[in-house]
């Protein structure tokens, strides 16, 4: 007897084949991870936060706020533009005469171009385009210490080697000889093959000693050749000792190494006037050869940055230019994004640079009131020390410096602590603003390290 047949089981439905599989799911899971480099790097913060209605003496900030123009301009926006992106035409032109002005040579005629300019989101996405740009993974910045923050974890992200020459302890003079040495590598006599110099250390984040060169036997090591730094970075004046180094000297270091780019951050330069520019653009005015009128023809291995944060005002826009060979301007633009500073920054930065009147009414305010501060620190033996910039570096004397910033910050006033920093822990950095603000400082500075 036959069986019955068995029952076929329904086709798929339409919908049922295209179901996707249910992902695994894992009970540990975690995020991949980032490059080694970022894995271990330490970020770089600021305490940003809370610091509206107090007087900011502690970021270096233009005090008092940034021209009525500059307000205005940014007033009389449309609210149509904000749904833009933003246009850039005529800035860097506007950039470039700004600089031949404040040089004392726009009647000169000199080769400033708009494509000698790059535009960046404030100093700090300079700094870091530069590194992406032109750092890699075993190459070496060369750099003083204290310096500011930033140029370290910039490093650090693409790997590099850090060699930070500290200032002279005594008057923290700027080490020449010492980064002169480090530029152009050892020397030997006639006849005599150079030793190799030794290899520089990675610099590892704090407590983090994965990021450090091996250890082993340094006999057994192979000599490495020597290859000069890829970037030497100086802050002139120096943020935050104020270390001031004549122009001249940093061209001298630029000669000495074509092969190094020479990044000079002039962001305090209108306090102390202490620029290569003007006498690239002198240089330029005087040479004869062909080509050689563009002021970085001798020079293309130097980048300016420049910014309109400390003096114009425009901090919290974040505009900053860079300004050298056309050649390194493009490569590190190449490395930024199409839009990145936004239309109210471009707005005001025309404003401001078409009103050098009131910027420099408000450094020499600045001035003055650094000079009347460093008289009185001086009649009452208090230690301090700054040359350059809106800044002092100031020790307490009767209490630690934590508490006298504590004090301070009760009393409506925020200043810098430069705890753990290199030849200056136990200090804190003041920024200077107005006269009547640095005597609202001083009257609260005498009853806080009391």
């Amino acid at each position: 007897m036959d069986r019955p047949a068995a029952p076929q089981a329904a086709p798929p439905s339409p919908q049922a084949a295209e179901a996707p599989l249910a992902p695994s799911i894992v009970a540990a899971s975690a995020p991949p991870p980032a490059r080694p480099e970022v894995e271990s790097l330490q970020a770089y913060s600021a305490p940003l936060e809370g610091r509206r209605g107090l007087l900011r003496l502690d970021f270096n900030e233009n005090t008092v706020g940034p021209s009525p123009r500059v307000v205005e301009a940014i007033r009389a926006i449309p609210a149509e533009h904000i749904a833009i992106y933003p246009e850039y035409e005529g800035l860097q032109a506007a950039v470039a005469a700004s600089l031949l002005r404040t040089s004392g040579l726009a009647a000169a005629g000199l080769g400033l171009e708009p494509h000698h300019v790059g535009l960046f989101n404030g100093v700090d996405a300079a700094l870091h385009a530069v590194f992406q740009a032109y750092g890699a993974s075993g190459d070496r910045l060369l750099t003083t210490s204290p310096t500011f923050g930033y140029y370290s974890p910039c490093a650090r992200m693409q790997g590099m080697a850090i060699e930070a020459i500290p200032y002279r302890q005594t008057d923290f003079a700027f080490p020449f000889d010492e980064i002169r040495a480090a530029l152009t590598g050892p020397t030997a006599g006639p006849g005599q093959a150079a030793a190799p110099q030794a290899v520089v250390s990675q610099v590892a984040p704090k407590g983090d000693p994965s990021q450090a060169a091996p250890k082993g036997d340094p006999s057994q090591a192979a000599p490495q050749p020597w290859t000069p730094p890829r970037l030497l970075l100086i802050c002139n004046p120096n943020n935050p000792t104020g270390t001031r180094l004549a122009p001249a000297r940093i061209l001298e270091l630029a000669a000495a190494s074509p092969a190094t780019l020479v990044v000079v951050d002039e962001l305090y330069e209108a306090f102390s006037g202490d620029s290569v520019l003007p006498l690239l653009l002198a240089g330029a005015g005087a040479a004869q050869a062909p080509g050689a009128a563009d002021p970085f023809a001798a020079y293309p291995n130097l980048l300016v940055l420049r910014s309109l944060a400390k003096t114009a005002g425009l901090a919290g826009l974040r505009i900053g230019f860079a300004i050298g060979h056309p050649a390194v301007v493009d490569r590190v633009g190449r490395v930024t994004g199409p839009y990145d500073i936004n239309s109210f920054a471009v707005t005001a930065a025309f404003a401001a640079l078409d009103d050098q009147s009131y910027v420099d009414g408000f450094v020499a305010e600045v001035l003055a009131a650094k000079a009347l501060l460093q008289q009185r620190l001086t009649a009452a033996g208090w230690r301090h020390q700054g040359e350059g910039g809106n800044y002092l570096l100031l020790w307490p004397r009767a209490r630690a410096a934590a508490a006298v910033e504590q004090r301070l910050r009760d009393a409506g006033i925020l200043v810098r602590s430069m705890a753990g920093k290199p030849l200056i822990d136990g200090s804190l950095r003041v920024s200077i603003g107005t006269r009547a603000q640095m005597e609202q400082f001083w009257s609260a500075w005498q009853q806080a390290d009391s």
